[in-house]
């Protein structure tokens, strides 16, 4: 299992716990084929930073709640495209958080892509 970590190399601590707990149950092939799919989904947390700091650009171009469309939140995005980022606190709220944000959506995508694998088990 080791060498699919080598797939993965950007996981903070607690995102490593959670996906090694996923990964756990599979075969090699299985786990090499998460880490592949996963990699591919996973948003880095310092893009979610740049996109969150992109919203205080809103009076040049609107782009407030980018950092919510791209982790799948379009409602808030929307919200946050409207009114200026909720005039500018639920960006700043954002920005302090947008390691959470980035964590959230990361676990939610491991979890997804696990079922999936799971899904793909062959019959015995």
């Amino acid at each position: 299992m080791a060498n699919v970590f080598n797939y993965l190399p950007d996981l903070d601590s607690d995102e490593l716990v959670y996906v090694n707990s996923l990964v756990s149950p599979m075969t090699n092939e299985q786990a090499q084929q998460f880490a592949l799919i996963y990699r591919s989904r996973r948003k880095d947390p310092q893009t979610i930073m740049i996109l969150t700091l992109c919203g205080f650009l809103t009076f040049i171009v609107p782009s407030a709640g980018l950092q919510r469309f791209v982790t799948g939140k379009i409602g808030l995005g929307i919200l946050y495209l409207l009114t200026g980022g909720l005039c500018f606190i639920g960006t700043i709220v954002d920005l302090v958080h947008y390691r959470r944000i980035a964590s959230e959506y990361n676990q939610q995508q491991a979890y997804e892509v696990a079922l999936m694998m799971q899904s793909m088990t062959p019959l015995a």
